[in-house]
């Protein structure tokens, strides 16, 4: 009687790298459909206006405390119909400088107003801007700086921004302490013609565009007392 041997055949099994002891390839960020989704829901909240691209920044230089902003805030419904009018516009840029102080309340170290006068001109269809000395109104034109501009995007974009603007004098910061910034942004309704003064609705309500708050680093100074 012949013995048959039998053969046996085997195949390994598929193992992971883990149990195969070779590490594991690293992932690399979401891939570029997240890369997509994300832009995606960016555009939504940006067209719903809930991201906004408002830069304000502060900068303390050897000539004092300087401000550069730009808003991208929405003005109140009615402003072009009323400029169409050649009714002037004026848009106040405010900023206080404040101390904190913990056991009283705080000291207004400074405070610095930036008017700027918009008005359109039938005759050559452009947009006059004027910056106005700090006392604001129209007696302030003459000593104004002016700008004209083709559209009232590109004149509303000027108005929304400022540059390098000195808020406070080096000599009248305090030598130590924690500061703030209230700044704000409004729309003069008191500088308007009287007819648009009248009523409880329309422009004469239109007001605070834009508020923020800007804290500063604090001084390098030992002491802490203030002034009078």
């Amino acid at each position: 009687m012949h013995h048959v041997k039998r053969m046996v055949f085997s195949t390994p099994c598929c193992t992971s790298p883990r149990e195969a002891g070779t590490a594991a390839p690293a992932r690399v960020g979401p891939g570029w459909r997240g890369w997509i989704w994300l832009l995606g829901l960016l555009w939504v909240l940006w067209s719903a206006g809930l991201v906004r691209a408002d830069t304000l920044q502060l900068a303390r230089e050897p000539s004092g405390l300087v401000l550069s902003a730009r808003l991208d805030v929405d003005l109140p419904d009615g402003l072009e119909d009323v400029l169409l009018k050649g009714v002037p516009v004026h848009f106040v840029w405010q900023a206080d400088v404040r101390r904190t102080r913990w056991y009283w309340t705080d000291q207004r170290v400074a405070s610095a107003q930036r008017v700027v006068r918009l008005a359109y001109q039938p005759l050559t269809r452009r947009w006059r801007l004027s910056v106005l000395p700090e006392t604001g109104g129209d007696p302030g034109l003459a000593a104004a700086l002016h700008r004209n501009l083709d559209t009232l995007d590109e004149a509303l974009a000027v108005v929304k921004s400022v540059s390098r603007w000195r808020i406070v004098a080096a000599e009248d910061l305090p030598d130590a302490g924690e500061l703030r910034v209230d700044v704000q942004f409004r729309i003069d309704g008191g500088l308007l013609p009287r007819p648009f003064q009248v009523g409880g609705t329309g422009p004469v309500n239109w007001g605070v565009v834009y508020r923020e708050t800007l804290k500063v680093s604090e001084f390098d100074a030992a002491s802490d007392q203030d002034k009078p």
